[in-house]
């Protein structure tokens, strides 16, 4: 028997519709049967001790009995979908049947071609660039498939040849005590190929490291964080094989005027305090360069935010564009002339505090605490 034809239920020695109490039962009575400690020095005990207890912790969990029951193995491999949004991590039952029968279990066939790594670049762009977009080119340094050989690794004019030491399938079976397991070569590493002569441009990896000039198209309405795909671009994989992506993420710089969150632009503007009380309009540039009127309400306060619809930051692959918010400061004059000083102290003398209704809120709730303390 295969390790990739090891049924669980066979191993505990139950039907495949055995209850739980069923496959606890015979698992203890396996267990026991083979039991390192029972078995000392018998590597086929210790092997099927290893096994059944492998089995046990697959069928006595009911999510991993049910993606067992539906996949098989394949359900234990790493990065299977096959669990059809099942939950439960198989990870442990993969990882124990890896340490038994090695890498290569559930494999079968020629070890698959390795990927090239995925690469990260990271991309500063400012505020206006991330509202208009660009285009730009970048030059990285990256593992690019060898010329010389054409990524295969073998010197110019000389040729491959099938690996005998596994008859060209990549893989080996050996003997483990009850069973015949299958292992990935070691002379060809899984590639079924044997390159006799190296490129002497690669070593006879089939990649080199030299610059690559990209281009890059940064959509509107990029934020930090985003992150851009290139598909295809990333280091090459050895011996021709395919080659990773590579991941540009953007940085967005700080901007003098504006700060964002998301798609609304947010900018705090001082005006005058007479602005404030008799109210008027400014006007401030948009992100785009366009100006924006923003009417100012009489009696406004320090600290009201007002709303521009649509003058923020385009929607990323999306239509539109978010809001800017004006957050008002009102600032309090530091130098006045002397007629200046005259006006407001004549307007002092005609408040009433009614003007006011926040400052004489205050102090008359100030005044009424005042007067509890001291009855």
């Amino acid at each position: 028997m295969s390790a990739t034809e090891i049924d669980f239920y066979e191993l505990l020695e139950v039907e495949r519709g055995a209850d739980d109490k069923v496959i606890k039962s015979s698992y203890r009575r396996l267990a026991m049967r083979y039991h390192p400690d029972k078995n000392p020095g018998c590597a086929d005990s210790e092997a099927k001790f290893k096994l059944i207890s492998v089995a046990y912790d697959c069928l006595k969990d009911p999510q991993k009995r049910a993606a067992y029951d539906r996949y098989g193995h394949a359900a234990f491999q790493q990065g299977a979908g096959g669990g059809g949004g099942q939950g439960g991590d198989f990870g442990d039952i993969g990882d124990i049947f890896e340490s038994i029968f090695g890498s290569s279990f559930g494999g079968g066939g020629r070890q698959q071609q390795r990927r090239g790594a995925d690469l990260r670049y990271d991309m500063e762009v400012s505020l206006d660039e991330a509202f208009r977009g660009k285009s730009t080119e970048i030059t990285i340094e990256v593992s690019q498939g060898c010329e010389p050989c054409k990524g295969t690794g073998a010197e110019p004019g000389t040729a491959k040849r099938g690996c005998s030491m596994c008859a060209g399938h990549g893989k080996v079976r050996a003997q483990q005590g009850f069973f015949v397991v299958e292992r990935t070569c070691p002379t060809c590493h899984g590639r079924g190929e044997v390159i006799e002569k190296p490129c002497r441009s690669c070593g006879g990896e089939g990649r080199v490291d030299k610059p690559q000039t990209l281009q890059v198209d940064i959509p509107p309405g990029v934020d930090s964080g985003t992150r851009i795909r290139l598909s295809g671009k990333g280091e090459a994989g050895p011996f021709g094989s395919p080659p990773g992506d590579l991941y540009i993420f953007l940085h967005v710089k700080r901007h003098r005027v504006f700060e964002r969150e998301g798609t609304t632009l947010l900018t705090r503007v001082p005006i005058t305090f007479t602005t404030a009380a008799l109210g008027g309009s400014i006007e401030i540039p948009g992100i785009d360069g366009e100006a924006i009127t923003v009417d100012i309400p009489a009696g406004i306060q320090s600290g009201k935010q007002l709303r521009k619809r649509g003058t923020g930051m385009p929607v990323l692959q999306g239509r539109g564009r978010g809001d800017m918010v004006v957050e008002i400061s009102v600032e309090t004059p530091t130098k006045l002339s002397v007629r200046q000083k005259e006006i407001l102290r004549e307007l002092q003398e005609t408040e009433t505090g009614d003007e006011c209704p926040g400052s004489k809120g205050f102090f008359d709730r100030l005044k009424d605490a005042w007067n509890d303390l001291t009855e």
